[in-house]
């Protein structure tokens, strides 16, 4: 078994180098992998499946070759990315994963997750998410012509650094009580996400631990598993 997690990619036109070290990686990693799991934020931001920008594309098609020799790929909706569908997962050869999955590793019962459900301080924030998440509220925004939908994804992506320049740290973080009802409902040792873009390994009661996985921004980061250890690993871009 040989497992890789990633997350938070936020692949974007404006950032070519991101796109190149993760292709990078799908060459000299993800290949040699039995599975590959993206927990969301894959790309900066998602307007629907019917994309056809040439990154879109190449991914998409990237992610196909992948699949096509013997990696297994899922991925998870973010908050950039939430809609994803059917023609997406076809195109890329990837199954979409319901959230949260439970997985086993390493011989642990791991909880995949991308992370943002968890941030129940920022009110603001999940309110937003509950709306984003209603299928009425997709369907009519998929209604809308390319162009429109990505002029909106742009005003949306400026209204977050706003607002979230406005916020304190420690609202955009995951609550504890939240991460611990997770896990107990779960009956999980592990939980995997991303999101917050603070990676790092957190010791919870109970022998349990947290795993969080870090943006691609100046570093790449990934966790790697087999059927002996877990390890958060990360590489410059």
């Amino acid at each position: 078994m040989n497992l890789l997690f990633i997350s938070d990619l936020h692949l974007d036109e404006s950032r070519p180098e991101v796109t190149e070290s993760f292709l990078t990686f799908l060459k000299d990693r993800a290949s040699n992998a039995d599975a590959l799991y993206i927990l969301g934020d894959f790309f900066e931001v998602w307007i629907g499946d019917d994309d056809d920008a040439p990154l879109a594309s190449c991914i998409q098609q990237q992610l196909l070759k992948l699949s096509q020799g013997g990696t297994a790929v899922f991925i998870m909706h973010g908050n950039r990315d939430f809609l994803y569908g059917e023609r997406f997962c076809h195109a890329s050869g990837a199954s979409l994963l319901s959230e949260p999955t439970l997985l086993e590793v390493a011989g642990k019962s791991c909880l995949l997750m991308h992370g943002d459900s968890l941030c129940t301080d920022d009110a603001e924030y999940m309110a937003f998410r509950q709306q984003a998440r209603n299928p009425a509220w997709q369907e009519q925004l998929l209604s809308q012509p390319l162009e429109v939908r990505r002029q909106l994804a742009q005003q949306l992506r400026q209204q977050s650094k706003s607002m979230s320049a406005m916020k304190a740290e420690d609202i955009m973080d995951v609550n504890s009580d939240a991460v611990s009802q997770v896990l107990a409902e779960h009956n999980a040792d592990i939980l995997i996400h991303g999101h917050t873009h603070r990676p790092a390994i957190h010791s919870l009661d109970n022998g349990k631990e947290r795993i969080v996985l870090g943006d691609w921004h100046d570093k790449a980061w990934c966790i790697s598993a087999n059927q002996h250890e877990i390890k958060l690993e990360s590489w410059p871009i």
